[in-house]
């Protein structure tokens, strides 16, 4: 069932937000300062290509915190936003409701990237 998820996650949604992380993280790889963020808007994008299967693990520290700070005021928040609207929209319709909840399921990985590992569900 998770494969079958994911295809058509890929298909509908994946791709594209997979798209919009990865232009992101060039972006923030273009200065030295912002290459953390850089990597987490990777990691993100391979997060979003493939999310049924893999769940967010919460491994934090000082550095991680003050990052997510910067990174909620110049980029989660916008990002956080995009995946409720994306996900109420998907909710709409019967089939599009495990879709829905996927985007949901990004939305904190998203607000809060730094500090977070992606690991296969149990």
């Amino acid at each position: 069932m998770r494969l079958l998820l994911n295809i058509i996650w890929l298909v509908f949604a994946g791709f594209w937000m997979a798209l919009g992380y990865l232009a992101a993280g060039i972006v923030c790889c273009l200065l030295i300062v912002t290459i953390p963020f850089g990597i987490a808007s990777f990691r993100i994008a391979n997060y979003a290509l493939w999310p049924f299967g893999r769940t967010i693990v919460d491994r934090s520290g000082v550095a991680s915190v003050l990052g997510n700070v910067v990174w909620i005021i110049f980029a989660g928040w916008w990002l956080a936003l995009g995946h409720v609207i994306t996900g109420i929209a998907l909710c709409v319709t019967i089939v599009g409701i495990p879709l829905g909840l996927a985007n949901f399921k990004l939305i904190p990985v998203s607000l809060v990237p730094l500090g977070k590992e992606i690991v296969p569900a149990p």
